[in-house]
């Protein structure tokens, strides 16, 4: 989508300070914050660096339960449909964590 509409407002310093701040701790820039604003959602904070540690491990512990899965069902030796349902929960555990931390909310606004 080609943007071509340029819009021009006045703010106080304070006001553009406070613009630019809530853009970094989004990781956005100015524009894509107000339009993120504009269809009714409300950006998260980006998460510390504890939080994407933590996301890499929980990754890598799913990776090796979907391998034990797969191993265990060629050999036959260990109930594969329950790990299977396992290794499930722990992805559905993982996209709730990056819902939680990462994905904006809808907002609740009156105006939008």
């Amino acid at each position: 989508m080609k943007r071509n509409c340029d819009i021009h407002i006045r703010l106080t310093k304070e006001e553009r300070d406070d613009w630019q701040r809530k853009a970094e701790m989004t990781c956005l820039n100015e524009s894509a914050l107000v339009r993120m604003l504009m269809k009714g959602y409300e950006p998260k904070e980006k998460p510390n660096d504890r939080f994407f540690e933590t996301m890499r491990e929980l990754s890598a512990i799913g990776n090796n339960i979907n391998q034990l899965a797969a191993k265990a069902n060629s050999l036959g030796f260990v109930d594969a449909p329950m790990l299977y349902r396992e290794a499930e929960r722990w992805h559905k555990f993982q996209a709730d964590i990056e819902a939680t931390f990462l994905r904006p909310d809808k907002s609740n606004l009156k105006w939008k």
